[in-house]
C-alpha cells in the first residue's frame, strides 16, 4: 500500500534570541491511507510544528515531507496553497470560522477558492452540514452557535473539497468533556464511513485512546509509536 504521508529526517530549526532552536530533530514516519492517528506530546514537544510541516503550512529546515508521493519541498507557494485546498482538510482548536459568514458560507469558502460553481457548493455545503448534524443551523453565524456546533461547522468545512487527509489540531481543547467526546466520535465515524485519514494533534490521553495509533513526541523526537488497531475493540 502506498503511503499517504512520509516524513524523512525532518528537521525544523528556528532562531530565537540569536540562537538556533531545533524544534524537530530528524522525524521519520509514514501514515497509510485510512489511518486514525494521534500525535501526542507535552507543550513544546514539536507536535504543532510537525502538523504545520505535514500540512504544507511551513517548510522544514531540512528533510522531506511527501503527501501521496509529492515532495512538498518542490512546490512553490501557489502550488502549496493549491495542495492544501484540494488535498488536505484542517480543523483547528479555535475553529477559525469567518464571523460575518453563516455556517453554510463558511463551509462553501474552500469550494469557492477551488472554483466550484455556486450551485454545486451550495448543495454540497448543505449536505455536509446535514452529515455533521447541523442541517437546521446552516443560516446561523458563528456567534449564534455553541462551541461544539462551531467545531462541527469546521469539520464540515474541512471536508468541503473531499480531501483524503484531515489534520486536526487540539480539536477538543476548547470544548467540555461531553462535547469533546461527541466530536471525537464524529471524526471516528467519518474515518470509518468515508475512509478519511486523520491525524489528531493532542495532549489529551483520553483523545489518544480513541485512535488506532499513537505517535509520541518529546523534545522534537519520536519516543513512541504504538498501534492500538488490534488491541482495542470498537
Amino acid at each position: 500500500m502506498t503511503n499517504l504521508i512520509e516524513t524523512v529526517d525532518l528537521v525544523k530549526t528556528y532562531i530565537q534570541g540569536g540562537r538556533p532552536l531545533e524544534v524537530l530533530k530528524g522525524i521519520c514516519f509514514t501514515v497509510e491511507p485510512g489511518e486514525f492517528t494521534a500525535i501526542m506530546g507535552p507543550s513544546g514537544s514539536g507536535k504543532s510544528t510537525l502538523l504545520n510541516m505535514i500540512g504544507a503550512l511551513d517548510r522544514p529546515t531540512s528533510g522531506k515531507v511527501y503527501i501521496n508521493g509529492v515532495d512538498l519541498s518542490g512546490l512553490n507557494d501557489n502550488q502549496a496553497a493549491e495542495l492544501r485546498n484540494k488535498e488536505i482538510g484542517f480543523i483547528f482548536q479555535f475553529f477559525n470560522l469567518i464571523p460575518r459568514m453563516d455556517a453554510r458560507g463558511n463551509v462553501e469558502l474552500p469550494m469557492a477558492i477551488a472554483g466550484i460553481s455556486r450551485s454545486e457548493r451550495h448543495k454540497r455545503a448543505l449536505h455536509l452540514l446535514e452529515m455533521v448534524g447541523l442541517s437546521d443551523r446552516a443560516d446561523h453565524k458563528p456567534s449564534q452557535l455553541s462551541g461544539g456546533e462551531q467545531q462541527r461547522v469546521a469539520i464540515a468545512r474541512a471536508l468541503a473539497n473531499e480531501p483524503n487527509l484531515i489534520l486536526a489540531d487540539e480539536v477538543t481543547g476548547n470544548l467540555d468533556t461531553t462535547t469533546g467526546d461527541e466530536i471525537i466520535h464524529l471524526l471516528r465515524e467519518l474515518n470509518k464511513e468515508e475512509g478519511k485519514t486523520f491525524i489528531l494533534i493532542t495532549h489529551d490521553a483520553m483523545v489518544a485512546q480513541n485512535t488506532d495509533r499513537l505517535i509520541q513526541l518529546r523534545d522534537g523526537v519520536i519516543v513512541g509509536d504504538k498501534s492500538f488497531k488490534d488491541l482495542i475493540m470498537r
